[in-house]
């Protein structure tokens, strides 16, 4: 099955579980730190810079952003999570909406959990691996901005981040590391989707 990514198109902005879409698409789920790079990785991926919105100020994305891909699947960009300076009031909001997206009775096939590739892991970032760990949901881990590294220093950031990862998590720890800015991964993201779609 071949997937045309540039026949995208945002079908839903969900600001609480009623307005999730129904139905037996399958949806495919984008997760991550504010800032980790979600709106650059989804535009890139659909070659379209002005899809999602990207801000160089974290913690824009306080709704589930729903993109329909070529009719065959949906892209779901959740909020992005530890945002230092939303307060308690609105962390608790994207929080809740999270978990209500996540336990919802929605058609979730795959987590594409994001970390940036220049750091170890956050407290939230490791609690969101051990939740999609034994949640039985396939996932896969991308790690983001590789631009913004020499080439030799990806190879020792992957094992720094591996090292930080609970035992069970990082046993199968295969991730797949990109950079919106060159394009870089993408190929790889895309088949590991089409994969499980």
């Amino acid at each position: 099955m071949k997937i045309n990514y540039q026949n995208v198109k945002l079908v839903r902005v969900a600001g609480f579980v009623e307005q999730f879409p129904q139905g037996t698409l399958p949806q495919i789920v984008i997760s991550g730190k504010s800032n980790v790079g979600k709106s650059s990785l989804i535009n890139s991926l659909c070659n379209n810079k002005n899809l999602a919105r990207t801000s160089s100020s974290p913690g824009k994305t306080r709704q589930v952003f729903f993109y329909l891909i070529d009719e065959k699947f949906y892209l779901v960009d959740l909020p992005g999570y530890g945002y230092a300076k939303a307060s308690y009031a609105e962390k608790e909001k994207f929080s809740v909406l999270t978990d209500q997206y996540l336990n919802s009775e929605t058609n979730i096939n795959m987590i594409i959990q994001l970390i940036d590739i220049r750091h170890k892991p956050s407290r939230e970032d490791l609690l969101m691996l051990e939740w999609i760990s034994h949640s039985e949901i396939p996932y896969v881990i991308v790690l983001t901005k590789a631009d913004k590294l020499k080439r030799s220093q990806i190879k020792s950031q992957i094992n720094l981040i591996k090292q930080s990862l609970p035992p069970e998590i990082a046993e199968s720890f295969q991730p797949i590391v990109t950079s919106a800015i060159k394009k870089q991964g993408l190929d790889n993201l895309k088949s590991a989707i089409q994969t499980i779609i």
